[in-house]
């Protein structure tokens, strides 16, 4: 995830800006250098995702072997864009993105709801999300129903390789540059967010409401230890004892549902 988030905000910068990388231009592009930005990451991210379907249901490599093979690859590439150094300077346009607001509230906190409220009514609404909670559950039994597991499993594979570029496009734009150390351990706090909001890490469970918590609780903690001025070390360490915590929570949960 923060690889993605972070080879699409960096590939979209470097199209961008051209060799201007830390000038300001705000007539780059007709004014329109968002849209360009913003195509770019979405198309990349959903390329990348395609790609890591494809890993794993064509070449049937583990989704952790993907999914890590994927990261080294990925944040790799942010680095060689550039060599590393960040790429600043864009227009107010672009930046509007990450720091406007719209009735007084902050645009990311508007994609975010419009985002929930897609993903809740894809879940809870359609075939596709019914397909989806049943392959998390059971792949075979799924198969077996006359599910299409593998077309379902390249599909979630997209979206979320979409959403990873549409978060790069997002925080690059608060950011004001788009970085080759974006998006570090975002993985960890992505898994403890949805753990957190009651989803099984074993399949066939999860609600995009608890998720949301969930997310919220992880800014809420992030935040507090960064005001309290606490190591962004120790940072990674309790992100770490959360997870185990909280999938210890969900084994002993099923085990105590499964004795009665």
């Amino acid at each position: 995830m923060g690889s993605i988030l972070a080879v699409c905000a960096m590939t979209a910068a470097y199209v961008i800006k051209g060799d201007n990388f830390t000038t300001v231009d705000p007539n780059a592009w007709g004014g329109m250098s968002w849209l360009i930005g913003l195509g770019i990451c979405l198309a990349m991210g959903t390329a990348i995702g395609f790609l890591h379907g494809l890993g794993v249901t064509r070449l049937r490599l583990p989704p952790f072997i993907v999914t890590l093979g994927g990261m080294t690859i990925w944040r790799g590439l942010t680095l060689v864009i550039n060599d590393g150094a960040p790429i600043a300077g864009f227009d107010p346009g672009y930046r509007w993105w990450g720091r406007g607001e719209l009735l007084g509230i902050s645009i990311p906190i508007w994609i975010f709801a419009i985002v929930a409220v897609g993903g809740y009514l894809a879940l809870h609404k359609t075939r596709w999300g019914r397909f989806v909670y049943a392959i998390g559950g059971n792949p075979e039994a799924a198969r077996l129903a006359g599910v299409n597991v593998k077309r379902v499993l390249v599909s979630v594979y997209v979206l979320i390789g979409c959403l990873a570029g549409l978060a790069g496009f997002i925080l690059s734009a608060r950011l004001g540059s788009a970085e080759a150390v974006a998006g570090i351990s975002f993985e960890l706090r992505v898994i403890a967010s949805v753990v957190i909001g009651g989803t099984s890490l074993m399949g066939g469970y999860g609600r995009i409401g608890g998720t949301i918590i969930g997310s919220i609780i992880m800014g809420i903690l992030i935040n507090g230890l960064v005001l309290m001025n606490v190591s962004a070390y120790y940072q990674q360490i309790i992100t770490g004892l959360i997870i185990v915590l909280a999938v210890a929570f969900d084994t002993y949960a099923k085990s105590r549902r499964g004795a009665l």
